[in-house]
């Protein structure tokens, strides 16, 4: 949240935080720099160790959902911003519960005196071949007393994706809906998308390479060229980014944005989704062939939004319900006919994104499940 303080990286913290907060509870939010130059400015669109362009627009952010005297981040040199170290270790000697979700340790010295500690892992598959990788070396995670996922499939029998040895337990990514209001849509708007052309290296398991979206988005290029609809895509980086075929994918009909530039900050980060006719979302290669049932927390506010979503199929439509308001594809033929099921009822849809949104994904519902499985 700090480190990478766009909107999107903000919004997905903060809907887990104000679940939690709205369920009565008392909520903490801790983040390491992790490694020199890890601090992202996206207005200079430099990394280096100043995280002061992170502090700022996270702790207001945080300030104004009322958790402005919560957070900590300790920058590079061990600089504590936010509360002080004392305070921090205060905290962590009072609480409850500890939820690991993406700090892979970096807090556990501090969190050993916390009696429930927890690991939420966000990249069902691709984390626990890479947590056999590390343990292989000598290199495990430290122990947690609950593994959670947000791939519903994973551990399931006949799923392909390991489990390094761990049960785990699954919930959706959370999304508070009042954050999300559902404005009027205009047709001719784009489906868009936010999207890393390739946020991780390639992965081997099984004598199988697994590799991430830049895989998946080939069979979908010519979408825009089945369809009437504009199509577009925030890439990570945008025409910036030296591996991205910018100019390739521009042939094939999409409009392509630099998604910093779109998502820059939270409120920026709505605004691009409620000036959205829908979503079309490709997966990581590694969800889809590994068949693991993620859904993307972006697609959940998409869907708060009131703006219907088409997504590539990760088996998730096991666990959602699909065909109003979402659609789970294989190929760019479904996906053109979702994307006209679509505009032939769009207010229908409409309607049935926001209510999967609020019955399923209502992160007060999502964390208080999630609470109740702990013991909590």
């Amino acid at each position: 949240m700090f480190r990478y303080p766009l909107g999107g990286m903000q919004s997905w913290s903060l809907q887990y935080m104000l679940g939690l907060k709205d369920l009565g509870h008392e909520v903490f939010f801790f983040e390491k720099y992790g490694y020199p130059d890890s601090c992202y400015d996206p207005v200079m669109e430099v990394m280096s160790n100043d995280c002061t362009y992170g502090v700022k627009e996270c702790s207001a952010v945080l300030t104004e959902y009322g958790l402005g005297d919560n957070w900590c981040f300790v920058a590079y040199g061990d600089v504590y911003h936010g509360l002080s170290k004392n305070q921090v270790e205060q905290v962590f000697k009072t609480a409850d519960v500890y939820l690991d979700m993406g700090a892979y340790g970096n807090w556990a010295e501090e969190s050993a005196v916390v009696p429930i500690q927890v690991l939420i892992e966000g990249e069902p598959g691709y984390a626990q071949i890479k947590m056999m990788e590390r343990a292989a070396k000598g290199n495990p995670l430290p122990p947690y007393h609950f593994y959670f996922t947000n791939g519903f499939n994973l551990g399931l029998p006949g799923n392909i994706a390991p489990t390094a040895g761990l049960e785990w337990g699954h919930l959706f990514h959370p999304v508070k809906t009042a954050l999300f209001p559902v404005r009027p849509s205009v047709k001719g708007d784009p489906y868009t998308a936010i999207m890393n052309w390739r946020a991780q290296v390639p992965v081997e398991y099984n004598g199988r390479i697994y590799g991430q979206k830049d895989v998946e988005f080939m069979q979908f290029i010519d979408l825009p060229s089945m369809v009437s609809m504009p199509m577009e895509i925030a890439l990570a980086g945008g025409a910036a980014a030296k591996d991205v075929p910018v100019d390739m994918i521009r042939e094939h009909g999409w409009t392509v944005r630099n998604s910093r530039k779109a998502t820059i900050t939270f409120n920026a980060y709505r605004d691009y989704l409620s000036q959205s006719r829908g979503e079309f979302r490709v997966c990581k290669n590694i969800f889809v062939a590994m068949r693991v049932g993620w859904f993307s927390d972006v697609s959940a506010a998409y869907l708060a939004s009131g703006r219907p979503v088409v997504a590539q199929e990760t088996g998730f439509s096991d666990h959602l319900p699909t065909g109003r308001g979402l659609f789970a594809v294989n190929n760019p033929v479904e996906a053109a006919e979702a994307l006209n099921e679509i505009e032939s009822d769009y207010e229908k849809h409409s309607q049935g994104a926001r209510e999967i949104a609020c019955e399923f994904l209502e992160s007060e519902k999502v964390m208080k499940r999630f609470m109740q499985r702990i013991g909590c």
